[in-house]
């Protein structure tokens, strides 16, 4: 490109940066930014600086964002905009430094050319937040609707509801999106299910409910986050039947439920006892369409070896590994040793092998208790199997 006499658009490089970085190559990002005027035969623009300089904070890679600000203000003389000085705010923030965000705040105010505008105003207030300095993100609230003239929008008050349902503070939560309301903004889905969510942390499902019965109420359209966040509290609740009730109602009101709802419900199943239905679940559900995933199988599997119940258990392996899916080591290596200590080495042996295949590893622990086993059987020629594949490492 460099050696051609026509001149190429900044766009090129702006859409590239975006893939180096999540090939996890920022250096790589940078040198798309400086090689923008041997290419483009101009200097970058604030966008392409805003963009680099974006990808490079998001990375962790605070030392190469200082050299695309240095090298932009010596080489280039591009003076920062909002957008650039909004970025600079969420490196401080994410960074946990408030003090230079703050900083980064007094010369926007003083600038006619980057003012702070909501977005500053929602990161910061989200970095107070995460440090459990609510009272100050609120005092900020305040400050930007006086001091700069600027009207919250629905995602600005869900920074403060998100952070007082953080602190177990629900209530006030609820008494944000009383003022927003009254202020001329009405509540949208994200700041029910926010709201919702706090509520369900808290135990407080009626509360939640009564919460999603007023955003119906409003005609606003009820999301899959929304079902999934209230069948959550229900299942954890010990309520199931209500959740699975939810389910049926989310699938009726046209509302896909995806595979996080279905393994809430299967979770709630399993801590309840009912194997054989959350069981039935994972068998029929991919027959209907629902993708499940390696949690699905995984949320029981675990379940199902704490409890003990062994003969499900291998069939519940059967199925997942039929399936493609791998139980977590962990779960494996109690699995096997589960059947050890109830004397089920059949189903032992056939479960090692079928593991081994999908490229597990037994623990040490794990063999001594499988060995012992087959020794208390007087099977020695498979003791001696078990142990040629331990020492040479050929099969195991």
């Amino acid at each position: 490109m460099a050696l051609e006499p026509c001149r190429f658009h900044e766009a090129v490089f702006l859409r590239l940066m975006p893939l180096f970085a999540r090939a996890s190559l920022p250096e790589k990002t940078l040198d798309l930014f400086h090689s923008i005027v041997p290419i483009v035969r101009r200097k970058p623009s604030p966008k392409a600086l805003a963009t680099c300089l974006d990808l490079l904070v998001d990375s962790g890679r605070f030392d190469l964002a200082q050299k695309l600000l240095s090298d932009a203000k010596i080489k280039f003389f591009i003076e920062p905009n909002t957008c650039v000085y909004n970025i600079l705010v969420k490196r401080h923030c994410k960074a946990g430094d408030l003090d230079s965000a703050f900083r980064v705040l007094e010369v926007m105010r003083t600038s006619k050319l980057a003012p702070p505008n909501l977005i500053t105003y929602s990161t910061l207030m989200g970095g107070l937040c995460k440090e459990g300095k609510l009272r100050d993100a609120f005092q900020l609230f305040e400050e930007m609707i006086e001091k700069d003239g600027i009207v919250p929008d629905p995602l600005t008050y869900n920074v403060l509801i998100d952070g007082f349902c953080r602190e177990g503070q629900v209530e006030k939560a609820r008494a944000i999106m009383a003022f927003m309301r009254n202020n001329g903004c009405e509540p949208n889905m994200f700041n029910y299910s926010t709201l919702m969510n706090g509520f369900c942390k808290e135990g407080k499902v009626e509360e939640a409910k009564e919460v999603f019965e007023e955003m119906k109420r409003t005609g606003l359209e009820v999301d899959a986050v929304s079902y999934t966040t209230l069948i959550g509290g229900l299942c954890r609740e010990g309520r199931v039947d209500e959740g699975i009730e939810l389910v049926k109602e989310m699938r009726e009101s046209g509302c896909k439920a995806d595979v996080v709802a279905y393994n809430v419900v299967i979770e709630g199943l399993c801590k309840d006892g009912r194997f054989a239905e959350a069981m039935d679940l994972l068998e029929r559900l991919p027959y209907e369409g629902v993708r499940l995933n390696v949690a699905s199988y995984r949320i029981m599997l675990n379940c199902l070896c704490n409890r003990g119940e062994m003969e499900m258990a291998v069939g519940l392996l059967g199925l997942m590994l039929g399936r493609g899916f791998v139980p977590h080591v962990a779960t494996s290596n109690k699995l096997l040793v589960g059947l050890c200590e109830i004397e089920r080495m059949g189903d032992a042996t056939i479960a090692l092998y079928a593991l081994v295949e999908m490229g597990f590893r037994p623990e040490i622990e794990t063999w001594t208790h499988l060995v012992e086993s087959v020794c208390r059987e007087r099977k020695l020629i498979k003791v001696f199997e078990l142990i040629d594949g331990i020492i040479i490492g050929d099969k195991f």
